[in-house]
């Protein structure tokens, strides 16, 4: 099972910052590291409402901006982590960042839970990728079922799905998330559904339930997000696993890689730690919404948005539409798989920019 170390933003833009993390992954015993490549207009409208952070309540569009970097951060990073011995991954999320990642050459390219039904994102990705089988890994929190079937049908004629190179990672979209919500038999069921490898994004606290447990249950592959130390303000710092942690995780981890029965001997293990939750988190298998991210959905994904001022009359373009998460405050769009019934239609009412895109807007 390749281990990846989530760095995502928490370099907080510090290339030295960056490298410290690359190497504490690569000390604590990660395969590969993953970072996110950041525009916020790719993300976010700028009234999606506010974070609170330790130096007060800021727009949370703004403090995704805090978090964007040139795109020669992420290539001097690339080299960086193929100099010590570990690969790199990276998140984008959207056209441009899409774009500017695949020309640095990538080891990994990784699409994040809220943009599995970003349909034309995942059909860019796949342009780029159905040749030459760069290796791909999709992450399915805060989705359904059928939500995984039409983002795979954007790669049904690639390459990297039938040569093994597209990985779907079981998630739960909920910063921390509970451990006995995290159903870890959906990990076989999505081999066996789909005929792809599975492993696990794993938010939750514990450096040994949920990864013991997917590597028992056959993932190929977990990630897990990891910071210098909980106490810093980067946006996942707090549920990352510090160094310490990280690398017990990952020494536990292939330690019972050895094991004969490795799924009996893992639940023998951890049952004489926490007794009856090892069947929560082992759970039934059946993909569905965890308890803790129901709420999320729609919110965290992607829908349709106007990004410009219009009147009743005028056309719409493709350019005055967003595909952007919901978040905080804002009403919930149509997916984006809808975006070309509204381009070159005309709208029967007055929108504003961050107005969700509706049937009514186009229909009397």
């Amino acid at each position: 099972m390749k281990i990846v170390a989530e760095i995502g933003t928490s370099h907080q833009g510090s290339m030295d910052k960056a490298k410290a993390l690359v190497e504490c992954a690569k000390k604590c015993g990660a395969d590969i590291v993953k970072f996110q490549w950041v525009y916020a207009d790719e993300i976010l409208h700028p009234k999606t409402g506010f974070v609170q952070l330790p130096t007060g309540r800021i727009p949370l569009y703004e403090r995704f901006k805090q978090l964007e970097v040139a795109p020669d951060f992420f290539f001097e990073i690339k080299n960086f982590c193929h100099e010590i011995g570990i690969e790199f991954m990276c998140t984008p999320f959207g056209p441009k960042s899409l774009s500017e990642l695949y020309k640095i050459d990538p080891d990994y390219i990784k699409i994040a839970s809220p943009e599995l039904n970003y349909v034309q994102l995942l059909s860019q990705l796949n342009d780029l990728v159905k040749f030459d089988n760069k290796p791909v890994v999709l992450s399915t929190g805060v989705s359904k079922l059928s939500d995984i079937e039409t983002a795979l049908e954007c790669f049904e004629h690639s390459k990297i799905k039938s040569d093994g190179k597209l990985t779907l990672l079981h998630c739960i979209t909920q910063y921390p998330a509970p451990e006995e919500e995290y159903n870890l038999c959906v990990i076989q069921n999505l081999r066996n559904i789909f005929g792809l490898p599975a492993g696990v994004s794993d938010h939750s606290l514990s450096p040994l339930y949920v990864p013991l447990l997917s590597q028992a249950l056959g993932a190929t592959m977990l990630e897990k997000h990891i910071t210098l130390s909980n106490e810093t303000d980067g946006l996942d710092d707090p549920v990352a696993l510090n160094p310490k942690n990280f690398e017990l995780m990952c020494k536990v981890v292939s330690d019972f890689s050895a094991a004969d029965n490795i799924l009996d001997y893992t639940i023998n293990f951890l049952q004489n730690k926490i007794g009856d939750k090892v069947g929560k988190i082992i759970g039934s298998g059946i993909k569905e919404l965890a308890p803790s991210e129901k709420a999320n959905y729609g919110r965290t994904n992607r829908s349709l948005r106007f990004i410009v001022d219009k009147k009743a009359g005028d056309f719409i373009n493709e350019g005055d539409i967003g595909v952007l998460r919901t978040e905080k405050v804002l009403d919930i769009g149509l997916e984006p798989k809808f975006l070309n019934e509204f381009v070159g239609k005309k709208l029967q009412k007055d929108v504003k920019s961050s107005d969700p895109v509706l049937w009514n807007c186009i229909t009397e």
